[in-house]
């Protein structure tokens, strides 16, 4: 006899290859564990709604916690008719228990059953995702408390703009992976609405409880429409867009550290633990760790293309197409388990080469200081912006610096400058003088960091 959950309608054998293509086990076999929490869940329901006996809810918890335990163990045997992990489950549980196991599909369908255990799988994975995030971050944080008064230059067009710390730097990336972790906080909101007694589309006919269902799985609400409830994906999608975002942050970090790593820059060494070496070039030490995190952006980005792509055409409700939700969904995920704690410890053993970023620090990068100058005059900007720039213009065309023109050149750029000028020209100073709440003053950092760490938990 076919162990299929729907075979009774069908005389004939499915196609090989048909077998191949219709299949899921192959990677719905990890939501083994969610799918149990809701079986065992579900079998007390019943209990609750008079369709099982107190014995027959007891004898099928037991069996699904042997299953379980199974799983746990490495000992589930997956057998050629199990063609998802529901098939499977119920299937080992008929084998133990024998067929009381029948019973427990009561008034469920895969249908309410697969949305179930994904929102379960999804709500676990959120919080291992948040909790490798703040790992990078507090990396992140690290670096910025060692570094608060070392000067780089900050850039803007990747071309040098004005002098910033890299403490500054460390925790401007900082913030938009505090972004994720709400992101997905509140991804996870809308993730936990319970879609288990909603059938194959229009509802369960036994009289459960579907709110206390709800409370014992850890649900915070149930969904309020049937078929609204066994085909929505918009939590799959939207956790999708949380994970793209990780990764587009991930590439803006690594993209930074590459440029940051070259012999053209030198502002930070890799740890060896972190990168590779060429097969041909023996003197080379690749930043592969940044380049696949860089690189594995557009495979994030990819597979919430491909869900958004699958949904748009469904009608409603359940449809075949939303198997494929899961693959994308597991691989971001494991693109993300995989990466974080990478990137994390690259940051953490991260060597900053404080003074070949010192170096770098171009006399011209202060010319909107000498604008501000001119400012606190009583010149108005624009026309102080003007009056540096001319002063960039000269000194471009006697070949030095702007800290080397003398104080005729300044006055025949305007009567306004005066000997103090030349104070100007000091990049701690400049760094100092941008005090505002969230500034690249070593001040300004520091309660930044205290603000960081708030937010973290930390202080």
């Amino acid at each position: 006899m076919t162990t299929k959950l729907w075979g009774g309608r069908f005389g004939g054998t499915t196609d090989v290859l048909m077998r191949r293509f219709n299949d899921s086990i192959t990677f719905d076999l990890r939501l083994w564990e969610a799918d149990i929490r809701g079986s065992i869940a579900y079998a007390s329901a019943l209990a609750g709604a008079g369709v099982l006996t107190d014995q027959e809810a007891a004898t099928l918890v037991a069996g699904l916690r042997a299953v379980q335990t199974e799983f746990a163990e490495g000992r589930f045997e997956v057998k050629p008719d199990d063609e998802d992990i529901h098939t499977a489950v119920e299937r080992r549980l008929k084998e133990i228990v024998g067929e009381v196991a029948g019973k427990l599909h009561t008034g469920r369908s895969r249908n309410d059953q697969v949305a179930t255990d994904l929102r379960l799988f999804a709500l676990d994975a959120i919080r291992n995702v948040q909790h490798a995030i703040r790992d990078l971050q507090s990396a992140l944080l690290a670096q910025a408390q060692a570094h608060i008064n070392a000067l780089m230059p900050g850039y803007t067009h990747l071309q040098r703009a004005q002098p910033i710390t890299f403490a500054q730097w460390c925790l401007s990336h900082f913030w938009p992976f505090a972004r994720d972790v709400e992101r997905l906080e509140d991804c996870a909101l809308r993730t936990a609405a319970l879609p288990l007694g909603s059938g194959a589309l229009a509802g369960n006919p036994f009289p459960l409880d579907r709110e206390a269902l709800a409370r014992e799985l850890g649900f915070a609400q149930i969904t309020q429409n049937s078929l609204d409830g066994v085909s929505d994906r918009d939590f799959v999608a939207e956790l999708l867009f949380c994970c793209a975002m990780v990764g587009v942050h991930l590439s803006r970090l690594a993209e930074d550290l590459i440029v940051y790593s070259t012999a053209e820059f030198g502002f930070v060494t890799f740890d060896d633990a972190y990168a590779t070496g060429s097969s041909l070039m023996p003197q080379k030490k690749n930043p592969d760790a940044m380049e696949l995190a860089r690189g594995k952006a557009g495979r994030l980005i990819g597979n919430l293309v491909s869900l958004l792509t699958a949904l748009k055409g469904l009608p409603m409700s359940y449809n075949k197409d939303l198997q494929e939700d899961k693959e994308p969904l597991f691989d971001s995920l494991d693109t993300l388990t995989l990466a974080l704690p990478v990137i994390a410890g690259a940051v953490r053993t991260l060597k900053v080469n404080i003074e070949r970023m010192r170096r770098a620090l171009d006399p011209a990068m202060l010319a909107t200081d000498v604008a501000e100058y001119l400012v606190r005059k009583g010149v108005p900007f624009r026309e102080a912006h003007h009056l540096a720039g001319r002063a960039v213009a000269m000194a471009e065309a006697k070949g030095m610096g702007l800290n080397e023109l003398t104080i005729g050149d300044w006055r025949l750029v305007s009567p306004h400058f005066d000997d103090d000028i030349l104070a100007v020209f000091d990049f701690g100073r400049s760094v100092a003088s941008r005090d505002v709440i969230g500034g690249t003053s070593p001040r300004a950092v520091r309660a930044q960091i205290r603000r960081a760490k708030r937010w973290l938990g930390q202080a």
